[in-house]
């Protein structure tokens, strides 16, 4: 008896197994299917089947629970540039959505990046028109450049550090500006890697030999937190802790003229509430066990009135750490703007 199940790779199949219901597996299947026929025999430098880089993009993609459209034109996004594929064929098979998010993508690979900040601000004007057209032609991108930065070893010392700057200068930015937090902490330390690798080893080294230390802070503001939540009848929330990203603590470091040692704010905890529907969400205050402590509220991002996440105005949980509340809508669509969070510092930094 012949499976009439989708045909995915397993790594694509995995991220999207449990988004079935909202997702159209056929089309993804279709465009899966083209994908690997385009690339047939193409290989990339690491010697790995050139479409193995297509799903890896639209597993990515899947993984921020983009939509179908978005995750077909990732699995389509060189075929036109690569192949004798063209947007006429993508248009009738696909549509003019799909044809029109890889002609975009064909479009921004052709900009050539350089370090001179005229050029700079040249390429980042032109891939803010494409925003302005489809921003999924970025997010796409971005994903790209993920998994570019993932596997640049095989690539020569100098190439690897030309995309390392370009990464730095004008991806992880694009990242920022899109609310993509953890594509952006990626992208930054990826970055770090190549072009500070000496940092970046040291550094890499301390933080993993205070992991115990880091994991037991979180699990104590669980607690706090937790019970306020309830207190405030706030349902259906979670709250996961992540370490700071290699490179913010680097910049600290610099910044403050501090050895790693005298970093204290190396830990993050997220407080992840239900989808919201206007946009906002309240928080509420988190008690603190230390009256030693300060807080200092940063604002980056848009104005207020676009954002999907909100800060809390939260007293201080020792060790300093920082403390995130973001509504399901942020960890949904992973490009909803952080329009501020709440870094709590010990007194003596």
């Amino acid at each position: 008896m012949t499976s009439t199940a989708p045909i995915l790779a397993p790594e694509l199949a995995k991220a999207v197994a449990a988004q079935r219901d909202r997702l159209d597996l056929e089309v993804l299947s279709r465009a899966y299917r083209i994908s690997a026929q385009a690339h047939q025999g193409q290989k990339r430098l690491s010697g790995d089947d050139f479409v193995s880089h297509s799903v890896a993009v639209a597993t990515i993609l899947a993984e921020q629970q983009m939509d179908t459209t978005t995750i077909a034109a990732a699995l389509l996004h060189d075929v036109v540039e690569d192949s004798d594929v063209t947007l006429d064929v993508l248009r009738r098979d696909f549509g003019n959505e799909v044809a029109d998010l890889v002609d975009g993508l064909t479009k921004i690979s052709t900009l050539n990046f350089r370090s001179t900040a005229e050029e700079q601000a040249e390429n980042y004007r032109k891939l803010l028109m494409s925003v302005a057209r489809d921003a999924r032609v970025i997010i796409i991108k971005l994903a790209d450049r993920l998994h570019n930065m993932r596997t640049l070893d095989p690539l020569p010392p100098d190439k690897r550090k030309r995309i390392a700057l370009e990464t730095r200068e004008l991806y992880a930015p694009l990242a920022h500006r899109f609310g993509m937090a953890g594509v952006k902490a990626e992208l930054e330390d990826l970055a770090f890697k190549y072009l500070e690798p000496d940092d970046y080893k040291q550094l890499a080294k301390h933080v993993k030999a205070r992991r115990v230390e880091r994991d037991r802070t979180i699990e104590r503001m669980r607690a706090p937190l937790s019970d306020e939540l309830r207190r405030a009848a706030i349902a259906g929330w979670e709250i996961v802790g992540r370490p700071k990203n290699l490179w913010s603590i680097f910049k600290k470091m610099k910044k403050r003229g501090k050895p790693f040692e005298e970093i204290y704010d190396l830990a993050s905890s997220i407080t992840r509430g239900p989808r919201c529907r206007s946009g906002s969400r309240t928080t509420s205050r988190v008690p603190s066990p230390t009256a030693t402590s300060r807080c200092t509220p940063l604002c980056s991002g848009p104005p207020a009135s676009s954002t999907r996440s909100r800060s809390a105005p939260a007293t201080c949980i020792a060790p300093p750490s920082t403390v995130s509340p973001r509504t399901g809508c942020t960890r949904r669509t992973a490009r909803a703007p952080t329009s501020s969070i709440t870094i709590c510092r010990g007194s003596g930094n």
